[in-house]
């Protein structure tokens, strides 16, 4: 049960699909009021009307986190809407994976992603700033990754965009002690989503697997012909192979869950029996 979610309001972006979308209805079951926020306008009106119709409560506000403009207007409709915003959540992100010799085709969704990835992490920062600190506390949530630990093969560019949000969580956290709680939330793998779908060269991959490679191609095979083996599908297992969308969710939705003077500042969001490295 939530103990701490009830009331609080909740700025999502990237609400409209995906993590997003499950992270919004567990926070508004819990109680809380979400601000949706995507450029996708049916996904993120299915997202929140199927809230409202839940008895929850939702606001879909449709903006580009590229955007600074629509973001500072999306964090004023929040404070319009519900008076406050408690919790912004930096969800928002593509993953084009792609060796540097991939540099013709992988080009331009490598600048999407450092505006996407990283600024629109700055961005959002910067809608809600003001707002929480007039309020005297506020939780800024971001979505980095395991692969910003380190410099990858075949991730060069998306490791440096999420190396860069897990700094610029620190940087947020040593500037508002006692006034702004940050998170920095880093998934492995997780099937099920739509960060597949920026993959320039599905080689790339192996970069994060590495010595594990011939095992994470097996399992994979194995997983589209649904013939993995129940200790690798069963979250009880030791042998766990592949968090879920619906695990990562609710880890976000357990550091958001917490009493204002506790502050889960980094969490790493990974599968016991999984075959990445980092």
């Amino acid at each position: 049960m939530s103990e701490h979610l009830d009331g609080k309001v909740v700025l999502i972006t990237g609400a409209g699909g995906g993590f997003g979308a499950r992270i919004a209805a567990r926070c508004a079951a819990g109680g809380a009021r979400v601000v949706g926020v995507d450029v996708d306008d049916e996904g993120l009106s299915a997202v929140t009307a199927a809230i409202t119709d839940a008895g929850g409560a939702a606001l879909a506000v449709v903006a580009d986190v590229t955007d600074p403009e629509q973001m500072a207007a999306a964090a004023a409709a929040a404070v319009e809407a519900y008076g406050a915003i408690d919790v912004l959540v930096n969800n928002a992100g593509v993953m084009p994976l792609a060796y540097f010799a991939d540099h013709a085709e992988a080009l331009p969704r490598w600048l999407r992603a450092i505006d996407i990835n990283l600024k629109g992490v700055v961005n959002g920062i910067a809608a809600v700033y003001d707002q929480m600190i007039a309020q005297g506390r506020g939780h800024v949530v971001t979505i980095s990754s395991i692969y910003g630990n380190a410099g990858v093969a075949g991730s060069g560019v998306y490791s440096a965009t999420k190396a860069a949000v897990a700094v610029l969580s620190d940087s947020l956290r040593r500037e508002t002690k006692g006034r702004i709680k940050v998170t920095t939330v880093k998934p492995t793998g997780v099937a099920g989503t739509n960060l597949s779908g920026g993959i320039v060269n599905f080689d790339a991959i192996n970069g994060i697997v590495g010595n594990r490679a011939e095992s994470f191609q097996r399992n994979v095979a194995a997983m589209v012909t649904g013939d993995l083996p129940e200790e690798l599908t069963d979250p009880d297992s030791i042998g766990y192979w592949l968090i879920t969308p619906d695990d990562l969710a609710d880890a976000v939705v357990h550091v958001i869950d917490q009493p204002w003077g506790i502050s889960i500042s980094d969490i790493t969001v990974r599968a016991s029996g999984e075959d990445y490295l980092y």
